[in-house]
């Protein structure tokens, strides 16, 4: 599905995850009501009964620009059970936290003249792309560069302060948190790995590596792994027990691809859901959670934002009540704060 997920906005994931509830210890040195602590202890409507996971996609995304060391940090401080690294692969075989393969629209590469020459039109499913793209440059490279909010209405002030960061710095960013008190998981999407494989690059080798030498089992870091590509989960499943999300991108881009999910047919820990699967334009929902519960499928969905609430819905806190309401194991979304203050509500 390779650059179909980037430009069809089908945006969004050796340890194990203790429950599908908060990580154990999550709550560890952070600031908890006793009312809210109620609300978390009361049953919920998800596959095995516990409150669903609040997952920040690409970090605290909505405030600071996606894949920092702000975003992920603010999260993490804002209370998120899981932050979310996208992964791709620099062209001497770094895993790099950025959701897309082209560089464009979250760094500021196109400032940089000494990389002029190495945009390039590629083929995509949905028609040819001139860019410049991460498989083209060093870490060394990469590095030079500084990130940038590429959504229209955020905050824009940040634009050229920070890094690129590395999965194993993304790791490190939660290792800290477990060190003081406040354990996260990590909810790890492989973005266009059959791509990657083509050039050379076996990213289930590189991910479970990257795991193990940072010793994520040993820290109780939750882990989930989560793709659109079924391929990919089949060969990292033989390579390690951590859970699976099989991410599913809904129509008309499924038909495009090929993709005919059946929940019947899907043999992950959970799917990753477009959140149109679940939510109706007339605020109701459809029985998507209800089937994937029978067949003992964890539903993650995504994306809500703040800034950009799902039809039918008057904003983000409604969306959220009506995904929580609707049995959902976890919700992605750029805004944590929002869905753990609606989650944690009494």
């Amino acid at each position: 599905m390779k650059h179909l997920v980037i430009l069809a906005a089908a945006c969004l994931a050796a340890c194990t995850v203790p429950s599908q509830g908060r990580p154990a210890d999550t709550l560890a040195g952070s600031a908890t009501s006793p009312e809210t602590t109620s609300a978390k202890e009361r049953s919920a409507p998800t596959l095995h009964g516990d409150i669903p996971i609040v997952i920040a996609h690409r970090g605290a995304s909505g405030l600071y620009p996606e894949h920092t060391a702000p975003a992920y940090k603010t999260a993490i401080e804002q209370g998120a059970d899981f932050i979310e690294p996208d992964l791709v692969v620099t062209s001497d075989g770094v895993l790099l936290a950025r959701h897309d393969n082209f560089l464009s629209a979250t760094t500021d590469i196109a400032d940089h003249a000494e990389f002029a020459d190495r945009k390039k039109v590629r083929a995509t499913p949905l028609g040819e792309k001139e860019d410049w793209w991460v498989d083209d440059f060093t870490l060394a490279e990469i590095k030079t560069l500084k990130a940038r909010q590429q959504f229209e209405g955020r905050e824009m002030k940040y634009d050229g302060l920070y890094d690129i960061l590395t999965f194993d710095e993304v790791m490190d960013i939660a290792l800290d948190a477990a060190k003081s008190g406040r354990k996260v998981g990590l909810h790890v999407e492989a973005k266009w790995p059959g791509e990657f494989a083509a050039l050379g690059f076996d990213m289930p080798d590189l991910m479970v590596a990257a795991m193990d030498k940072k010793g994520l089992k040993a820290a109780g870091i939750p882990v989930y792994i989560q793709c659109f590509e079924p391929p990919f989960l089949a060969e990292f499943a033989s390579k390690s027990d951590l859970p699976t999300i099989q991410n599913m991108v809904g129509p008309p881009y499924a038909a495009m691809l090929g993709l005919d999910y059946k929940l019947e047919d899907i043999h992950t820990t959970g799917v990753g859901a477009e959140k149109s699967m679940i939510l109706n334009a007339d605020g109701t929902t459809s029985d998507f959670v209800e089937r994937a519960h029978k067949q003992g499928l964890l539903v993650h969905v995504y994306t809500v934002r703040d800034d950009h609430p799902g039809e039918g819905f008057a904003d983000s806190r409604a969306e959220f009540r009506a995904l929580y309401d609707a049995g959902v194991d976890g919700v992605w979304t750029d805004y944590p704060a929002t869905g753990l203050l609606v989650r944690d509500a009494e």
